[in-house]
């Protein structure tokens, strides 16, 4: 699923550069919990909320880009810095770092859509308890997705290094990822679909 790899990858990445693979994979947990909330919800049909209340889907949406507003500005804004320039930083706790990535998962509803609208299609009833087929599909998207972005914050420390070295390819990639940010966060904003009732 694409549509999650902006925020988890700005999570992650960011406290892999700036705390560790550690801080980095801790962060992954928290993202982890996020896709399992709204795949338990989505089995549930609590996720169907989001297409019969659209100001709830909007409000979250829009907290959503909000945040990844915010990344860009850091990014872009005078005196800002590259996420993977070097910082002496204090290290957040567990929890913390935990806790931030459950949150920037949770804001991006359109995880819930994606598990509403995908997985159905490849449930088929006479194959046993729906429920169940939903939960292992899901957890198979959930493997993938952190594999893919354990992978990221593996290798997020080799590749601060090498930016580290170059000053010019470090600003470069500041403003290549400020403004692809900022792009995100106008398209989450300014789309206009929205979840269609079940």
């Amino acid at each position: 699923m694409n549509g999650d790899l902006p925020h988890i990858a700005v999570t992650t990445i960011d406290h892999a550069v700036s705390q560790g693979r550690r801080a980095g994979l801790v962060s992954l947990g928290g993202v982890a919990a996020g896709f399992g909330v709204y795949l338990a919800a989505a089995t549930a049909g609590i996720t169907a909320v989001f297409a019969v209340v659209p100001g709830l889907y909007l409000a979250v949406k829009l907290a959503g880009a909000d945040y990844l507003g915010w990344l860009a500005w850091q990014a872009l804004r005078p005196g800002g810095v590259s996420v993977f320039a070097p910082a002496a930083l204090s290290a957040d706790p567990t929890r913390r770092l935990f806790t931030m990535g459950l949150v920037t998962n949770l804001l991006n509803p359109k995880i819930a859509i994606m598990y509403m609208a995908l997985i159905p299609q490849f449930v088929t009833p006479e194959h046993g308890k729906v429920w169940l087929q939903s939960l292992c599909l899901g957890a198979v998207q959930i493997a993938v997705a952190l594999t893919v972005n354990g992978l990221i914050v593996l290798g997020a420390g080799g590749l601060a290094t090498f930016l580290t070295e170059r000053p010019l390819w470090l600003r470069t990639q500041r403003y290549i990822t400020g403004t692809m940010l900022g792009a995100i966060a106008a398209l989450v904003a300014t789309d206009r679909t929205r979840p269609a009732p079940a």
